[in-house]
Formats: C-alpha cells, sequence, structure tokens
C-alpha cells in the first residue's frame, strides 16, 4: 500500500468517526465514556495523518 492510499484511507477513518461522534452526542442517553473513546481515536488518527503529511 502506498503511503498516499494509506494517507487517503486514514482520513476515511476520521471522517466517519467524526460523523460517529456527531451522532451519538445528539443521541439521548449517550455514553460519555464512549464519546471520549472516539475522539481520542480521532485524535490518534489525525496525529498519524499530520505525520504521514510531512512524509508525502
Amino acid at each position: 500500500m502506498s503511503v498516499s492510499s494509506h494517507l487517503e484511507e486514514l482520513k476515511r477513518k476520521h471522517e466517519a468517526l467524526s460523523e460517529q461522534v456527531e451522532a451519538e452526542q445528539r443521541a439521548p442517553g449517550s455514553s460519555d465514556f464512549d464519546i471520549a473513546e472516539m475522539k481520542k481515536q480521532k485524535l490518534k488518527l489525525k496525529e498519524e495523518i499530520e505525520r504521514l503529511s510531512v512524509t508525502v
């Protein structure tokens, strides 16, 4: 897998997580813990995207 295709896949995952977080935040009775975990995953993806973007 090339770096650019890996980068695109990470961006897709980040966007999907963003949509999940938004949906969970709107849902009644959603778990703050689950939302926090998704946000942590998003941050890790964002950091990896930024790290790879520098090398491309």
